[in-house]
C-alpha cells in the first residue's frame, strides 16, 4: 500500500494546467512569435510597396508544396469549408490589416488586432456552446490594454476606415479559428495537409487583389529572397501547421490569447535590432500582456461551495 507521502500527485493538481497542455501551448505559441517577425522582415529585407505580394508568397508557394508532399485533397463538403477557412484565417486578414496600417499608426492597428481573444470568447458562446466566461473576458481586455501600452505612441491618431479594417481583420481570423475548432479536421487530412488546403485557398484569394492593387511583382535580390523564404517557410507553412494542430488540441480561448505574442515579439525585435527603447509604461504593458497570456492557459476558476 502506498503511503500518502509517496502517492503521485497529478501535475494539473499542482499547476492548475491540464496534463500535456503546456508543451502543446508552447509549440502553438511559436506561430504568433514567428508572425511577430513580419514587421522587421518587411521593413529591413523586402522591397518597399509590395506587402500584399509578400502575403501571397507567405501563403501560396508553401500551400502548393505541402499539397504536392501530402497528395491529399479535400473531399465532399470540405472543399467549401477549406476554402472558407483559408479566406478567413489567411486571405482576408492580411489585406485588411494592411489597410489598417495605412490609415492608422502601427501601434493603434496592433492594439485593435489584439481584440481577437475577446471576439473569440464571444464567438465560442454562439458557435461552440461554451459558457460566457468573465475570467476570459477580463484577461482579454487586460491583454489588449497591455499591448496598447507597449505599442501605442503619444502621436496616435484614429481613422474610421482604419479602425473598421483592423477590427475586421481580427474578426475574420477569430471566426476562422472558431470554425476550425467547430468543424475539426477530416480523418484523411493530417495537420500538414489541412494547413496546405488553407494556405492555398488564402493565397489564391490574395493573388488577384495583389495584381490589381500592386501590379507587377518587384525585383527580388538575394536579401529579398531570404526575407520571402523566411516569410513563406517559417511565417507560413511551418507556422500554420503548428497553429492548426494547436487549435485542434487546445481550448480555443487558450489559443486565441497566444496571438498577443505577435506584437510583443515585434516590439522586442524593434528594441534589439532597431534600437527602439522601452520606457516604464511599455514595460508595464509588456508585463500585463504576458500575464494575460499565462492566465489564458489556466482553467477558468470555479467557486467552491461551502
Amino acid at each position: 500500500m502506498t503511503s500518502p507521502a509517496t502517492q503521485r500527485v497529478p501535475a494539473e493538481a499542482v499547476s492548475g494546467v491540464p496534463h500535456g497542455h503546456l508543451p502543446r501551448a508552447v509549440l502553438t505559441a511559436l506561430t504568433p512569435m514567428a508572425w511577430g517577425t513580419t514587421y522587421l522582415v518587411t521593413t529591413e529585407l523586402l522591397p518597399p510597396g509590395h506587402p500584399l505580394f509578400a502575403g501571397v508568397l507567405r501563403a501560396l508557394p508553401g500551400g502548393l508544396i505541402a499539397l504536392a508532399l501530402t497528395r491529399t485533397l479535400p473531399r465532399g463538403g470540405w472543399w467549401g469549408k477549406a476554402a472558407m477557412l483559408g479566406v478567413l484565417n489567411i486571405g482576408l486578414p492580411f489585406p485588411l490589416l494592411f489597410l489598417a496600417a495605412e490609415r492608422l499608426p502601427g501601434g493603434v492597428a496592433a492594439t485593435l488586432a489584439a481584440a481577437q481573444p475577446l471576439i473569440i470568447a464571444l464567438l465560442a458562446v454562439a458557435l461552440l456552446r461554451e459558457a460566457l466566461s468573465a475570467w476570459r473576458l477580463a484577461w482579454g481586455l487586460a491583454g489588449m490594454a497591455g499591448v496598447g501600452l507597449v505599442v501605442i505612441g503619444p502621436s496616435a491618431a484614429f481613422d474610421d476606415v482604419g479602425i473598421l479594417a483592423a477590427l475586421g481583420s481580427a474578426a475574420s481570423m477569430a471566426l476562422g479559428i472558431t470554425l476550425t475548432k467547430r468543424w475539426g479536421r477530416p480523418p484523411e487530412a493530417g495537420p500538414t495537409a489541412f494547413a496546405a488546403w488553407q494556405l492555398t485557398a488564402g493565397g489564391l484569394f490574395l493573388l488577384p487583389i495583389t495584381l490589381l492593387t500592386e501590379g507587377a511583382p518587384p525585383a527580388i535580390d538575394l536579401t529579398a529572397a531570404l526575407g520571402y523564404l523566411w516569410m513563406g517557410l517559417f511565417g507560413g507553412l511551418i507556422s500554420y501547421v503548428l497553429w492548426f494542430r494547436g487549435i485542434a488540441t487546445l481550448p480555443v480561448t487558450s489559443v486565441a490569447v497566444l496571438v498577443l505574442l505577435s506584437p510583443l515579439v515585434a516590439a522586442v525585435l524593434g528594441a534589439v535590432v532597431l534600437g527602439q527603447t522601452f520606457g516604464p509604461v511599455q514595460l508595464l504593458g509588456f508585463g500585463l500582456a504576458l500575464a494575460a497570456i499565462v492566465a489564458g492557459q489556466l482553467p477558468t476558476p470555479t467557486r467552491s461551495r461551502g
